[in-house]
Formats: structure tokens, sequence, C-alpha cells
């Protein structure tokens, strides 16, 4: 938000410079985060001397041009070539000097330099007004009144304004503070604690008055919820030209570009009291009604800037007899608006529900400086002052005649707020005892009205443009804020509490899993919980009437909370794969919910997602895709870190997956992984596979809890490895060979591993083989051939019996 440092000072008289302006807003909380300088004239018509031209000679080498001797006050006048037709002799002009910077229209700097042009030398220039960014005309050099001295700068003869202009990162909830009215409530509630006395200066409305009735507009506010208050009134007889150049200044200091009189003032009186206002052409108003109303979906309307948009059905309008001709507190229409024909208006000023406001805005991506206002919630009891100020304006500025009198919707009054502050309770938060006149001279400074004082507490009356003050802690920060945060002493004891925490916290395990995923090229993801409803259906296992609704959706996309992990996250691949990232490795902690008959409940997860291959693609590195057994291989090192072994593999019929496995403890279901389904990334517009896996966190949790890891010596005794290739049927799978193994073999067999498969030539029909490894240690001593032996041969006659299998 852009604050003048000139027009501040219309509302509170001070002394302070800008700087110390800016450090004293800082410290109230309206965080200056720049100081910025304008001038009316970019430039500020440095360098530019008004000069009197001696003598004009035709150039001896052109047509087009004049030489010319001007004296500038100095000793020796300059020579100076110039080519306006109508420079002569006799005539005072702006001359700018050697060195002088001049801009062009676009902003680009140039500079005056000592020069021949035709054989002739040039020391100077002789402006025109466009030149010197004082107009738009470039007809010829600008004639200046004959008494102007000789030698006197421009900028003082054309009253350059120059101002500083503050840069304010306003917090969304200080509404009462977007405006020059609103800083400098808080900059004399600032100067009041630095016992300053300062008194703040609110424009007069005593003249406004209304001249006649001749131009009456009824309104009819149907949707009263979504406009508790409406105001307005007719002006005729106005004439739409430039604004004053005051006018223009002001707002061209704060980044406004000036349209017309009637405009300027309208945004005039939004920056300097809060208060958004909005002129219709009177004229265009078809029955001379306005209604104020929603429209049913999909109604089309074309706002100002051209663009034809479909309405919702909460769009609030405001209309004429016939069609829209405004979005309420956003953005006005095509057709209504004031032009260079327009003669009479209907000035508008009201208070829009901010929550409606909001929403149509995020809707039609519209962001405009009433909408910026009106969703933040602005002072609803200054609607009527605010209109009559601008009416006065407009009068001034534009002619014509308050042509009705004000009509003011108000049904229901918005009330002050009634709060009770306990002194113990603020020396509690405040972590000191500010003395009691003090919190009172701060309350009053901030028009905080005091009801009552007893020796525990104030009763006290917040104005309702307060609206982000309602308890007790709010009065507090505002009495911290004003006091000044520097002013709170530290001490000098160190107070600090030890929490007992067990090495199975959250928090700590998810550290530590974190880690470890990034160690194997994983990213952390963190994504919206909020998401479209619209989802749901692509999820067999899932129910609508298990999503948790947002009351105040932003939009439908993010209308209801997750219910699971993989859309968000198929979202972030898309974003990721649209941008050329093709190899992705992705995890994310975060949670799900779901709303059930008669409880809301949420469940922590730790999802992983997988795309592309491996690792990216080296000279020396053959590129490998991503596959299902990688992804299990990442899971289980997963369980492995936390201690957790002795799972079950079973596979699952999932509506997520085309290939998928579950690996639960006991009974407790604790992972679900595989490939995502085609139809599901076909949503997504993603091409490629895509592995997903979702942890139940909390279940992973409670098994690390309770799985206690031993630990045991590293043998001294050598292991001893056999092989083994098995021709197998294709039924048969590795688990039920690593489970016959063990049966046979409990104490020496330590470690069984499928290292080949072979499906092929020069195999009978219907067979496979494996090569199955076999690692056998003692753990007090050396193992013999003759024992292995004894060992292989019974592990072969299992797999011969129970398997069918023979040595290749």
């Amino acid at each position: 938000m852009k604050i003048s440092y000139n027009w501040l000072k219309q509302f509170i008289k001070t002394d302070w410079n800008p700087e110390q302006i800016s450090e004293l807003l800082t410290d109230l909380g309206l965080e200056v985060e720049g100081l910025n300088t304008y001038q009316s004239v970019k430039g500020g018509l440095e360098g530019i001397v008004v000069g009197e031209v001696l003598t004009c000679v035709q150039h001896p080498n052109a047509d087009r041009l004049k030489v010319t001797t001007v004296s500038i006050g100095t000793d020796t006048p300059l020579q100076i070539v110039c080519g306006a037709p109508n420079v002569a002799a006799g005539q005072k002009v702006p001359v700018a000097t050697i060195g002088t910077t001049l801009y062009t229209a676009e902003g680009e700097a140039w500079t005056i330099k000592k020069g021949k042009i035709r054989g002739e030398e040039s020391h100077g220039m002789i402006c025109a007004e466009d030149e010197l960014g004082l107009g738009k005309g470039h007809d010829g050099i600008m004639v200046l009144d004959s008494k102007i001295k000789v030698g006197s700068l421009a900028a003082e003869i054309f009253n350059i304004e120059n101002d500083q202009v503050f840069e304010i990162g306003l917090t969304p909830n200080r509404s009462d503070a977007m405006s020059h009215y609103g800083v400098a409530r808080d900059l004399r509630a600032g100067f009041t604690q630095k016992e300053i006395n300062t008194e703040l200066i609110t424009p007069s409305v005593s003249a406004f008055q209304v001249e006649n009735r001749a131009l009456r507009i009824d309104v009819d506010v149907i949707n009263k919820n979504l406009a508790p208050r409406y105001c307005g009134l007719t002006i005729s007889n106005i004439k739409v030209t430039d604004s004053p150049a005051w006018l223009q200044n002001r707002l061209k200091a704060i980044g406004l570009t000036p349209k017309n009189n009637i405009v300027d003032a309208t945004n005039y009186v939004l920056h300097e009291l809060g208060q958004p206002l909005h002129a219709f052409d009177a004229n265009k108003i078809t029955g001379n009604k306005i209604e104020v109303k929603t429209l049913p979906q999909g109604t089309k309307f074309t706002t100002l800037d051209g663009i034809e948009r479909e309405l919702h059905e909460e769009d609030l309008m405001i209309c004429n007899a016939e069609k829209p001709m405004c979005i309420a507190g956003v953005f006005g229409g095509i057709d209504s608006g004031v032009t260079e024909n327009t003669t009479s208006i209907f000035l508008e000023s009201a208070y829009f529900n901010p929550v409606s406001v909001r929403k149509t805005a995020k809707r039609h991506n519209l962001n405009t400086d009433a909408s910026f206002r009106f969703e933040r919630g602005i002072d609803p009891n200054i609607t009527e002052y605010a209109l009559k100020r601008a009416a006065i304006l407009i009068t001034e500025l534009a002619g014509g005649l308050v042509s009705s009198e004000i009509i003011d919707f108000y049904p229901n009054k918005f009330e002050d707020f009634q709060v009770r502050l306990s002194f113990d309770n603020a020396k509690k938060l405040i972590g000191e005892e500010i003395p009691k006149d003090i919190i009172k001279r701060i309350l009053m400074s901030l028009d905080i009205r005091i009801n009552n004082v007893t020796e525990t507490g104030l009763g006290l009356t917040v104005p309702s443009y307060r609206n982000d003050v309602q308890r007790e802690a709010d009065i507090i920060e505002e009495i911290l804020r004003v006091y000044g945060y520097n002013n709170i002493k530290t001490t000098e004891k160190l107070n600090a509490s030890i929490s007992n925490t067990g090495k199975f916290e959250d928090y700590k395990l998810q550290n530590i899993i974190g880690n470890q995923l990034v160690s194997q090229g994983f990213y952390e993801t963190l994504t919206n919980s909020l998401t479209s409803p619209d989802f749901v259906p692509l999820h067999a296992d899932l129910r609508a009437e298990h999503n948790v609704e947002m009351l105040n959706p932003l939009s439908t996309d993010l209308s209801v909370l997750r219910q699971s992990m993989l859309f968000s996250g198929l979202e972030s691949l898309r974003h990721n794969l649209n941008r050329r990232r093709e190899d992705l490795k992705l995890f994310e902690f975060g949670k799900t919910y779901h709303s059930y008959t008669d409880s809301r409940e949420e469940f922590k997860h730790l999802s992983i997602l997988i795309t592309g291959n491996r690792y990216e693609n080296r000279w020396n590195t053959e590129s490998k895709p991503s596959d299902f057994f990688y992804l299990k291989g990442t899971i289980e090192t997963i369980f492995a870190r936390l201690g957790i072994t002795k799972l079950k593999a079973s596979p699952v019929k999932s509506a997520v997956f085309s290939e998928g496995m579950i690996l639960s403890f006991g009974k407790t279901k604790l992972v679900e992984f595989g490939l995502v389904k085609k139809s599901i990334l076909k949503h997504f517009d993603i091409s490629q596979p895509v592995l997903f896996a979702d942890f139940n966190w909390d279940d992973v949790i409670e098994t690390a809890k309770y799985n206690r890891v031993s630990y045991s010596a590293i043998s001294k005794y050598p292991e001893i490895r056999r092989d083994f290739a098995l021709l197998i049927d294709n039924s048969v799978t590795f688990e039920s060979i690593h489970t016959i193994a063990k049966q046979s073999e409990k104490h020496l067999l330590k470690s069984i591993n499928l290292f080949d498969v072979y499906q092929g030539s020069n195999l009978p029909s219907g067979k496979k083989s494996y090569a199955v490894s076999f690692t056998f240690q003692d753990e007090n001593k050396t193992l013999t051939d003759k024992q292995i032996d004894k060992i292989m041969n019974k592990l072969q006659a299992s797999f011969e019996k129970q398997l069918g299998a023979e040595l290749r």
C-alpha cells in the first residue's frame, strides 16, 4: 500500500521527516518496506533556467533551423541552434543547459551535450512543453511570461511537487489503516505516546447541501445480507474534464493514472478515507432504478476491461431495471461508467459483505483497490460521510448540483464492540506492568472509549472500524504496539523448560525417515490439504458423503479436505512433468480427513511417488527405469531403519493400483503400494507410469514403539555360500522356496537370495529357472564341506519333494 507524505500531512501536522515517520509507523505495526521519491515532473526540472532570446537568425546551412543567442543571466550569452518555428528575439524561454538530463514520454533519460548542428555550435536547448514533461504540446517552444527574471530556476516557476511515498506492507487484519486518514490516525496514537500533542484533521462536510430534487433514482436492496448498507445520491449538470494538477499529483504519487475529474474524485476519497465509491452515468440507469441483487448462474456480463464474464449465482450485482451494471465492490461494467459525454451521475457508497466480495474477486480473478478494501472489511459507519465528502469534491471539480436526498439503506446498524480489560491479564501477557494512566492514554488515542474504571480493569467500547479488536487479547496487543515493543525490558534471567520426550515421538521419526529418503535422492513436498471433490469418484474406495466440506471455500477446486494423499501428489507430479522434470522421487508427510455419521477423523500418512528413471542419465551408467521392486526396496529400507521386521506381504486388489501389495505387521496394515492405474493418471494428463506408496503413519509409529531391536556381535567365523539352479514350474514363487529352506535348516542358514531368473528357449514348456544362493554360518566354529554338503542335500530333497524341482 502506498501512502503519500504530503497527503498524510493534510491530516496530521508534523515537522517529522519521512525517515522518522517511517520508523514510527514500523514500530506501530505498519511496516514501511520502502520510501520512494515522487516528482510531478521527472527530474524536477533540474538544470532548466529561464533565458531571453537576444538574437534569432536563419541557419546558414538549414532552412528549418535558426541560430539564436540566449542570455541566461551569466556573463556570456549561449549560442543555441533551434528548430522551433515560433522562436523569436525578445522571448523569455526555458533553456536546458549543458549536462541537464531530460526524459522522454516513456521515461528514458537523455543528456544535453555541447555539439554542432549543420556546422553551427549549440550550447543547450530551448525546450517545448513535452520535452520538459509539462504538457503534450510540441508545436513549438514554450514562451514564458515576459516579466519573469532571466536566470530564474524553472522548478520555482512551475511549482514542481516533490513528495516521498511510503510503501507499507499492510497485514490483512489492519483494514482500518487502508487509507491516508487511517494511517494518520495511527500516527496520532504514536505521537501521543511520545507526548507530542497533535490534532487529527478530518475533512469537513459541512458544505454539503441538496440543491434540488430533480433527479431521483430509487434503490432496492434485495440481497440485504450481502449489502448491509447502501447509500447513494445524484449529481446533475456536471462537466467531465481532466482533473486539476493538484489532484493528478496526489494520484500519480501513489501509482494511479488520472482518468477524469469524476473518476479521480472517487479514487481520491477511496485513498483518503478508505471508502470505495462508484459513479454511474445516470442517463444509463434504465427505469431510474437500482437493484442490488444476485443473478442466475451463467448470466453474461462485460466488465470495464472489455472481458465478457459468466456470473456465478452468488455474485452480488448492481443492476438497473433491465440489466446488470457493476459487480458490487469489485469492478464496473463497460456500459454504465462515466464518459466525456456524461452530464449527471448516481454516486454510490456502500458496505458489502467481505466474504462475498472476496469470493467474487477470486472467482473472476479480479483484484482492484475497491475489492482489496471490501474483502478486509471497511468501516460501515463512514459510508454516508464519505459520500458527502465525494459529492462536495465532485461539485468543486466538475460543477453540478446535488439533485437528490441521500438514500441510505441501513436496516441493522453495526454496533461497537464491548470488551473488558483486566490489568492483571495485561501484565501477564506483556511481561511487565505498564502504568494505568499510560494504558488509558493509549486507548483514548486509539478512539477506544473507556466506559468504566475499576481497580482490576476497564470496561471499553471499540469502534466498529477496528473489526480486528474484539477480545481482551486484541486490546492488550493494541496497547503493546503503541507503547512500543522496544520499550519492554528483557530480564537477565533466562527460563527454559526441558521436556522429556521419547525416541519414538512423531517428529523424531519423521526426521529420521525424511533424512533417509533425501539421502536416497527423494524430494520432500508439502501440498495443500484442500482439494477438489471431483477427485473422489476416481477412487472407488472413497465416498463423497465422507468429504469434510469448507464453509467458505475460495473456489470449487479447494472446497473439501482431502481423503487421499494420492491426488495432491499427482498434481505435484503433473506440475513438474509439464516443466520437463520427468525423473521424480517425492515424499510427503501429511493428513487425510474424513467425515462420518457421528464423528470427523484425521489420519497421518507418509506418501511416496516415483516416476521416470531411478537416476539421471550418465555416460558410465545405463539408464534404468524405476519399477515395482525399486519401490518395494525403498519401503523395506524404511522399515529396516525403524527396526520393524517380520512383515507379511500379500497382494491387494485396489481401486488405485493395477498391481499392488500390502505389507502388514500381524493384523496391522502398515503400507499399501503399487503401480497407479492408467485411468487415474489420464485424469491428470500423466502418460508415464507412476508408483505410489501410502503408509499408515500412526500405525507405523505404534509398531515401531513395541518392536524391540536386538543386537548381537559379528561372528568371527566365516560365512559359506552355495548355489542351486532350480528348474521349477512357472507357478512356484520365491517365497515358497524361502519358506521351505528356512523350515529345513533353522540354525545355520542365515540368508537366501534369488540372483537370477530365466524363462525362454531350452527350457520345457511351463518351466522357469531360479538361481538361488544360500549363506551358512556357525557362531561357534568354522563349518566344514561335509556339513554344508549334508545341508544342501537336505534342501535339494525338500525342493524336489514339495515343489517338484530339478537341479539344472
